[in-house]
């Protein structure tokens, strides 16, 4: 309301009558969205344009301010990339790592691997390096090989000692660890591993009472995605559906964060186009337009992309395009981000605010099926463990495999230097689950799309959409609320 009594205002200095040449002057910020909804019923048509009523002068500051602001963004431009930048970008995510994991107190004399291959036996080293192997002895031991800018060297991780083995069958190709131990002949035998994992995190509430709402792959475009669920949704924010407990939260809910795939794209797997019902790009968006142009203005609403979104499958993914999604660009209250993203929301009255890491999750499917724990854990049922794994290892996507990368010459982007209060993810379309790992909130997005036959083939089986968490910043108690519909 307070954007509303500044444009009265301004309008009231200029004779109180809204002509066209008056609206020219009007500053570009102002939300005439918000204006519009707010003052048309109070103008009055005269002679000379248009007058409004003057208590819109008096109106009361919204009792809670809000603030929202992109604290990370990748905005480096593509260009070509030559088999030296992926050397490069494989450095600097080393070297990001190492400074890391040097803060542990047991690599703080670590020395480089060919320096370690010149020890004798029986010495104690320690070193950091990425995994370039791991495998199984015949003995059941885990041999571990070791890459550093300088060599290679060999690590056993003995079955003797359980609490590295358990760790040890965590470790996946192309991570950063530390380790320390005995030397022998060309290798080194292990008795501590050291992951540069996050310490623990300042659990944060804020003195208002208000609500943020992850969602994620809505798969507009689809014959499968909900729009019936979907229409409930933006109908509570708007605090138009539900009972009246239901939609006292929908009024407390000031940030909106959407985790990718907002479309469902065109060609993404085989089969594709036989569960497309809008198969052009621009217009999957246009509907996305539709939905969220409807949803309150005084919601700050977060947007990133995904692997079925019009963008590059290479991460980090830029914001949406600007052409196919030049509607959603036009909303005032909608922040266009990067995949991944941070964002700073509610830093108001000298609280800092609460940091989001807002990443779709592409190459959570190779983890669930190449790491045990999280696959005999759950798997897919377990997004807080995939996100967990992911603060241990301090990347986003470690094994070159996984994913595709982008290669930085600067830096490793996916690299998790700032530890976020919040760890928001998409991708996996099975039930809201919400979690904690060292005061970190652990956000894994539902979805409002059915199985389709490429999840199906994948090994889904607990598809569950139309499912959202909301979280109180004041309490960071946490609501769950089902769109689907119910008899």
């Amino acid at each position: 309301m307070s954007e509303i009594k500044k444009l009265v205002g301004f309008l009231f200095e200029k004779n109180y009558i809204v002509t066209p040449e008056v609206l020219k002057s009007v500053p570009s910020d102002f939300n005439f969205d918000i204006f519009y909804e707010n003052v048309g019923s109070t103008m009055k048509r005269q002679d000379k344009g248009v007058v409004f009523d003057k208590s819109l002068l008096f109106v009361e500051e919204d009792e809670v301010k809000t603030n929202l602001k992109i604290v990370w963004n990748y905005d480096k431009e593509p260009g070509k990339v030559e088999v030296k930048d992926f050397v490069t970008y494989y450095k600097n995510r080393y070297n990001q790592l190492k400074k890391i994991l040097m803060q542990r107190e047991g690599l703080q004399g670590c020395v480089s691997i060919s320096r370690a291959l010149r020890k004798g036996s029986d010495e104690v080293v320690s070193i950091i390096g990425f995994v370039y192997n791991v495998g199984i002895t015949k003995s059941g031991h885990i041999m571990l090989e070791l890459e550093d800018p300088t060599g290679k060297i060999k690590v056993l991780l003995s079955n003797k000692n359980k609490e590295l083995m358990e760790l040890g069958k965590e470790i996946v190709h192309d991570e950063v660890i530390g380790v320390s131990g005995g030397t022998g002949s060309d290798i080194i035998f292990a008795r501590d591993v050291y992951l540069p994992d996050i310490a623990l995190k300042e659990y944060k509430k804020c003195a208002d009472d208000v609500n943020v709402v992850f969602a994620a792959d809505m798969h507009i475009g689809s014959t499968l995605f909900i729009p019936e669920d979907f229409e409930r949704f933006v109908k509570w924010l708007n605090m138009e559906y539900g009972d009246e407990e239901q939609k006292e939260i929908a009024k407390k809910v000031k940030y909106l964060f959407f985790a990718g795939d907002i479309v469902d794209g065109v060609g993404i797997y085989p089969g594709h186009e036989k569960e497309t019902n809008i198969t052009d790009i621009v217009e999957q968006y246009n509907v996305c337009f539709d939905y969220i142009s409807r949803i309150r203005k005084d919601i700050k609403i977060v947007i990133c992309g995904g692997n079925h979104d019009a963008l590059r499958l290479s991460e980090p993914q830029p914001a949406l395009n600007r052409e196919f999604a030049a509607k959603l660009y036009s909303l005032p209250n909608v922040h266009m981000v990067t995949n991944p993203s941070i964002i700073n929301i509610h830093a108001v009255d000298g609280f800092v605010g609460f940091d989001v890491l807002l990443y779709h999750g592409m190459g959570f499917d190779y983890y669930v099926n190449n790491v045990d724990y999280i696959r005999n854990n759950g798997g897919y049922d377990r997004a807080d463990l995939m996100m967990e794994f992911l603060l241990k290892k301090r990347h986003l996507c470690p094994t070159h495999i996984a994913g595709l990368s982008m290669p930085d010459i600067e830096s490793d982007p996916l690299v998790i230097e700032q530890v976020p209060d919040f760890f928001v993810s998409g991708h996996m379309h099975h039930d809201v689950l919400v979690g904690n790992y060292k005061n970190v909130c652990l956000v894994g997005c539902g979805s409002f799309q059915s199985m389709s036959s490429f999840q199906e083939k994948m090994g889904h089986e607990n598809i569950i959409p139309s499912k959202v968490p909301i979280i109180n910043l004041k309490t960071r108690k946490i609501k769950v609320l089902d769109f689907s519909e119910t008899d």
